[in-house]
């Protein structure tokens, strides 16, 4: 079977699992435990909801919203199901929480469209000791009548829910130019510590089944990596990581660079781009890479023997010289003669061209993450690290920090204040900034209004959507994007370092979410929670096409990343397929795969039908043509030039916001980077 699922094979597939036995259902949890309301009529106490006779009711006091009542369920639990059972007294909006000491609740279900009668929520997806209804919304509005609530049912597994504590930091055991050998304490847990995983710098690069030591290969010599390590349980259960170990590997005994290249000449040139090509430098440990310089300055890089120089200024004299380097970071003589090259005139920037220049509007020393441009033309962005969103003047480059968002942590990798939205239809009038950042306990998105009148954030304000998506140090997602209609609100979020997470459709972790800008779950989602498309390993990129159309950036592991269609309900395959190197058969193919060395792409645009990738480690812009589904005419632009890039967004009259990713980008340390901000002309 092709990885492309067709509509018959899903009909299938479909009518297979309906006749597949079902796994058994978790039990109810809830009935005669203790109880906690806010309030209680003198008819109705609120353990009667908990008693499994519907004859008996829970009755709060009248009038008042919000209500709520809580279940002590004794012990921490997984809770899958909620099944509520109405009075006539119901309640239009509540929401479903689950909290380990009900003082901090996290939220696992919200409706505004509750019909009463009996409701029973699947597919939910919590961990607490105590599981709260919440209304904030009765059926039966006028002050005589409040809340009723004839049963309250509570169902889930008992079984180890709890992670492993964080194993200690690593330390350094030993290291050669190519691998480095780690150790470190060990991780506790309630049931037992069953093994580790070991990353580099976001990447899996070992497991042990419990030995307390490691060596991750394929390192390079004169490199810098951070290692750090999660502990697993046998209920699959994966703690917070461990501190990071920086590493710096040592040179090789290769000192000998690379022979000179020769033959450079131009393959193409017009206004703002050249093209280049020349014979290969050969060395004795291998070619990595060439660096390229117009009189003597860096202005790109080139995986090949060939590149093209994008975002060029036009009628402009360039003094070209080509300098290959190896593995040891040795590099050649520059190729000779210099090549004298000058663009062409025009002004105009075409199709043909793609990308025709950049300007800098802005600087930041923390890392720029989400990224909008106000109805004015300016922009407001978040810095990732610092926690605040600042608001750049892009013709005049004054900058204000508007605000802190509150109750934002740092993972000592890549969470923090991470997504940045408006809704396209009603910001005008209800200016809401919609915000994705990592708290002390999990991922989250929630909304503050901006006021433009004082040019700041009104942070009393503050609704919280969506709670309860699972973190980790890399792994948090923090993409947001509304449909262009303003109805929906979409966000990609990471496995938390757990690959079990993404293909469990009752996780929010590993996928593409959808909800209303009110934070409660449209009625045709999918899975009835907020997962839209599952099977991600971690979502970076959204954008929509000019069909409405939602495409999504991906990073892989250590093979491939991946741009992807997204689908209702499609299964994209991680873990078990990365890219399409794995078991990838019965899922949805990636449009496009890119090395992970020239890749490690994170934010996506799309302006008239092209897409615009930014890359991190592959310090590039990608450029693509959409084309019925497919994507073609790649082409890649400022290769080496800016360094890594994070944030690519449409610009004011058909052009794009692009940000870099300089420094200080594993590390949650506030103000550490050297980022840029550019207007990139497109065509």
């Amino acid at each position: 079977m092709s990885r492309l699922i067709r509509a018959g094979a899903i009909a299938l597939a479909l009518a297979a699992a309906a006749i597949t036995p079902a796994a058994a259902a978790d039990p109810l949890l809830s009935q005669g435990k203790p109880v906690t309301a806010s309030s209680s009529g003198g008819c109705c106490p609120a353990a009667n909801a908990v008693d499994g006779d519907s004859a008996t009711r829970w009755a709060s006091a009248a009038g008042v919203d919000p209500q709520w009542m809580y279940v002590d369920l004794g012990a921490a639990v997984h809770v899958s199901r909620v099944r509520l059972q109405w009075d006539a007294s119901c309640a239009t909006a509540y929401e479903i929480d689950t909290s380990a000491d009900h003082v901090t609740w996290t939220k696992i279900y919200s409706t505004d469209a509750g019909k009463g009668g009996v409701e029973d929520l699947t597919s939910l997806d919590g961990t607490g000791r105590y599981v709260r209804v919440y209304g904030t919304k009765r059926c039966r509005t006028d002050a005589s009548k409040g809340y009723s609530l004839q049963e309250f049912g509570v169902y889930g597994s008992a079984g180890d829910v709890r992670p492993p504590s964080p194993p200690g930091t690593p330390t350094l055991a030993g290291v050669t130019p190519i691998s480095a050998t780690i150790e470190w304490t060990a991780a506790t847990d309630d049931v037992g510590v069953t093994g580790y995983d070991v990353y580099r710098d976001g990447q899996l690069c070992a497991s042990t089944t419990g030995a307390l030591t490691a060596t991750c290969g394929n390192l390079g010599p004169n490199g810098s990596y951070g290692f750090y390590v999660n502990a697993r349980d046998a209920a699959g259960n994966v703690s917070q990581a461990s501190g990071t170990l920086q590493v710096k590997t040592p040179p090789s005994d290769d000192h000998t660079p690379p022979s000179a290249p020769s033959n450079l000449h131009t393959t193409a040139v017009d206004s703002t781009s050249i093209g280049l090509a020349w014979t290969a430098s050969t060395d004795e440990a291998g070619v990595v890479g060439y660096r390229i310089y117009d009189g003597g300055t860096q202005i790109g890089t080139s995986d090949t023997a060939s590149t093209t120089l994008g975002g060029l200024t036009p009628n402009t004299a360039y003094h070209l010289q080509v300098r290959a380097f190896d593995g040891n970071g040795n590099l050649s003589e520059p190729s000779t003669p210099v090549l004298d090259v000058t663009t062409t005139g025009g002004s105009n920037c075409t199709p043909s061209q793609g990308v025709c220049g950049a300007t800098q509007v802005g600087t930041d020393d923390d890392v720029v993450w989400g990224l909008v441009t106000l109805p004015d033309g300016t922009i407001l962005y978040n810095q990732r690290d610092a926690h605040a969103i600042v608001h750049l003047d892009p013709k005049t480059g004054a900058k204000k920090t508007i605000g802190t968002v509150p109750n934002v942590q740092s993972t000592d990798g890549e969470g923090g204040l991470t997504g940045l939205e408006i809704n396209p239809v009603s910001f005008a009038s209800d200016h809401w900034l919609y915000i994705m950042h990592t708290s002390p306990n999990d991922n989250r998105i929630v909304r503050i209004k901006y006021d433009p009148a004082a040019d700041s954030l009104t942070t009393s304000t503050e609704q919280i959507l969506l709670t309860g998506i699972a973190r980790n140090k890399f792994h948090n997602g923090g993409r947001l994007r509304f449909s262009p209609d303003g109805r929906y609100l979409f966000a990609g979020t990471g496995d938390a370092q757990n690959s079990s997470n993404a293909p469990n459709t009752s996780s929010p972790n590993g996928k593409v979410l959808r909800i209303n800008p009110d934070g409660t779950i449209p009625a045709d989602n999918p899975f009835h929670n907020a997962v839209w498309s599952y099977g991600h390993r971690n979502v970076q990129g959204l954008a929509f096409d000019s069909q409405g159309r939602l495409w999504e950036q991906e990073f892989g592991n250590s093979i491939m990343d991946e741009t992807n269609l997204i689908v209702k309900g499609g299964n994209y395959g991680w873990p078990s397929c990365e890219g399409t190197s794995g078991s990838c058969d019965g899922f949805i193919a990636p449009k496009k795969t890119y090395p992970v060395a020239q890749g490690s792409c994170s934010g996506i645009t799309i302006i008239r039908d092209a897409l615009y990738v930014a890359c991190q480690r592959g310090a590039r812009l990608y450029r693509a043509v959409i084309s019925g589904s497919s994507l073609t005419n790649f082409r890649t632009f400022f290769n080496g030039t800016y360094g890594r890039l994070r944030t690519v967004e449409p610009a004011p009259d058909g052009q794009l916001w692009l940000a870099t990713s300089v420094d200080g980008d594993k590390d949650s340390t506030p103000h550490n980077s050297h980022n840029k901000i550019l207007r990139v002309s497109v065509g």
